[in-house]
C-alpha cells in the first residue's frame, strides 16, 4: 500500500476537517427532523382547522354563495390550464359543499382523518379552479394546509381514529410535521411583506383609498384622513410582515409577538372584508409556542401539572424512508420560496399585467378599477356591435374581468361561442378597456386593435396588454 508524502496529507487536512464538519452537522440536522416532540400543537391545530372550515361551509350555504357563484353565472372563469373543469350539474355544487362541511368535521375529529383531508384537499381545489374572480389568497393557503395535513399524523392523539385504532395511538409526533407548517405560515408572513417593498406601498398606495373608505372604524377612524396614517398602516404592515416569524420563533419575545398578531389581524378583520383569513391566522399562529403548551393549558384548567412528551421514542424509520421525506419537504420548500417571484420574470407593473400576481402572498398591494366593453364585427356581414359584459355577469365577476387578462380573453371566447350558436360563424372580438390602479388616471388597458380569438394565451409577457405608463398622482 502506497503511503501518501507528508506534505499531501498536511495540504488535504483543511479540506478533511471541513469535509467531517460538514457531514456531522448534516447527520444531525437530518436526525432533528425525526426527533419527537409533543404532539399537542398539531392536534390543536387540526381541530382549529377544521373547524375554521365548517365555518366557512356554513356562510357558503347561509349566505346563498353556492348558488350565486357557481349555477347563477352564464359562465364562469376557470384558471390557466384547467379551462376543462365547469361546475357540478343540477344541485351538484351543493353536495360537494355538503360533503365539504361533512368532511371538515371528520378532520376536526380524527375520523379517516387521512382520506378526509385528501377528500377536502380535492374538492376544496376543485371549487376554487371553477372561478378566478374569486381568488383571495387565504383561499390559497386553505389549499396548502389541507395538502399538508394529508401526510401530518395529527390523528394520532385526541382522535376517532386513535380510539378505534390503538396502534397508532401516540403523544408525540416527527419533528417536521410541525415545521412544515410552521414554514408554511412563516412563507405567507414573510414574502408578503418582501411582496411590500415596491413603489406604490412606500408612497402609501393603496392604504390610502382604503383608509378614507373607512373613517367609520371605531375611535381611531377620525385619524384615516390625516396625511401620516397611510403611511403608518403601509410601514407598519410591511414591518410587522417582515419581523413577525423571527420574533415568534425566539422564545423571549413570543407573547409579545403572539399578542401583536391579534391586534393586527383584528385590525384587518376590521378594516378589510377578508373573510376567515384573520381569524386563521389568530389560530394558526399558536403553533409558534411550544409543542406542549395545548397540552400544558388544560392541564393547568383541571388544577393539575403536565410535563410535555418530548422524552416517548417514535417508532424507528429505515433510512430509505427518512430520505423520501426529507426529498419531498425538500421540493415543497423550494416551490414555496421560488413560486412567490416568478413576477421578476415579467416586465411592467405586477399589479397591471397581473403576471405573477396569483399565488405569490400579494395581499392587498393593488386597488385596480376598469370599465369598457367588447365589440364584435361579422368577417362575412361587416356587421358591428357592442357587448358590455355588466349586462350578463354579475358585478363580483365583471370587476375582475375587465382586470385580468386572462379572463378577458377567456370572455372574448365565450362571445365567440355564444356567436357561432346564433348563426354567426365568424366574428373577431376586441376589447375596449380603460384601468386604473392604486389611483392612477385612466389608461387603455388592452390593445384595441388585436382580435383576441386570433391570438394564444399563454403565460408569457402577452403584446396585447398595453404598458402600464401613467404615474401615481
Amino acid at each position: 500500500m502506497a503511503i501518501l508524502p507528508s506534505s499531501y496529507r498536511l495540504r488535504h487536512l483543511p479540506f478533511q476537517r471541513c469535509l467531517g464538519i460538514l457531514t456531522a452537522l448534516t447527520s444531525r440536522f437530518r436526525s432533528r427532523f425525526f426527533d419527537p416532540v409533543d404532539i399537542a400543537s398539531i392536534v390543536y391545530f387540526r381541530i382549529v382547522f377544521g373547524l375554521l372550515m365548517l365555518w366557512e361551509v356554513y356562510r357558503y350555504f347561509s349566505m346563498g354563495w353556492i348558488s350565486r357563484y357557481w349555477i347563477d353565472p352564464p359562465v364562469n372563469f376557470p384558471y390557466y390550464g384547467f379551462s376543462w373543469l365547469e361546475p357540478l350539474p343540477g344541485d351538484g355544487m351543493y353536495w360537494l359543499f355538503g360533503a365539504l362541511g361533512l368532511l371538515s368535521i371528520f378532520i376536526t375529529f380524527g375520523f379517516c382523518y387521512r382520506l378526509s383531508c385528501t377528500l377536502f384537499f380535492l374538492g376544496f381545489t376543485y371549487s376554487f379552479l371553477l372561478e378566478q374572480a374569486r381568488y383571495l389568497n387565504h383561499f390559497y393557503l386553505i389549499i396548502l394546509i389541507s395538502f399538508l395535513l394529508i401526510f401530518i399524523p395529527a390523528h394520532r392523539s385526541f382522535s376517532v381514529d386513535a380510539r378505534m385504532r390503538p396502534g397508532i395511538a401516540s403523544d408525540v409526533m416527527p419533528a417536521w410535521a410541525l415545521w412544515i407548517l410552521q414554514f408554511q405560515l412563516g412563507v405567507a408572513y414573510f414574502i408578503g411583506g418582501l411582496a411590500k417593498l415596491e413603489p406604490d406601498w412606500l408612497r402609501g398606495e393603496p392604504m390610502r383609498a382604503w383608509l378614507k373608505q373607512s373613517m367609520d372604524f371605531p375611535v381611531f377612524g377620525k385619524y384615516f384622513a390625516e396625511p401620516w396614517a397611510p403611511y403608518l398602516f403601509s410601514y407598519g404592515g410591511l414591518l410587522f410582515d417582515l419581523a413577525i416569524v423571527p420574533l415568534l420563533l425566539w422564545r423571549r419575545s413570543r407573547p409579545w409577538a403572539f399578542g401583536f398578531a391579534l391586534v393586527f389581524h383584528l385590525t384587518n378583520q376590521q378594516l378589510f372584508s377578508i373573510g376567515i383569513f384573520p381569524w386563521m391566522m389568530m389560530g394558526a399562529t399558536a403553533i409558534f409556542f411550544d409543542p406542549a403548551w395545548p397540552r400544558r393549558v388544560i392541564a393547568r384548567l383541571r388544577g393539575r401539572s403536565a410535563a410535555a412528551a418530548e422524552g416517548v421514542l417514535l417508532p424507528r424509520t429505515d433510512g430509505r424512508s427518512q430520505n423520501f421525506v426529507l426529498a419531498a419537504l425538500a421540493l415543497y420548500v423550494a416551490a414555496q420560496c421560488l413560486l412567490p417571484f416568478r413576477s421578476w420574470l415579467y416586465p411592467g407593473n405586477t399589479g397591471w399585467t397581473e403576471d405573477g400576481g396569483r399565488f405569490a402572498w400579494r395581499m392587498k398591494l393593488r386597488d385596480k378599477v376598469a370599465t369598457g366593453q367588447f365589440m364584435v364585427r361579422d368577417r362575412d356581414s361587416g356587421e358591428a356591435w357592442g357587448v358590455n359584459p355588466t349586462r350578463s355577469l354579475a358585478g363580483w365577476q365583471t370587476n375582475d374581468l375587465l382586470a385580468h387578462p386572462h379572463m378577458i380573453w377567456l370572455y372574448a371566447r365565450f362571445i365567440e361561442e355564444e356567436a357561432r350558436k346564433s348563426g354567426r360563424e365568424d366574428v373577431e372580438v376586441y376589447a375596449w378597456i380603460q384601468a386604473s390602479v392604486n389611483g392612477r388616471p385612466y389608461q387603455a388597458f388592452i390593445d384595441p386593435t388585436i382580435d383576441l380569438t386570433e391570438v394564444p394565451y399563454t403565460i408569457a409577457p402577452k403584446p396585447w396588454v398595453l404598458p402600464l405608463t401613467t404615474p401615481l398622482p
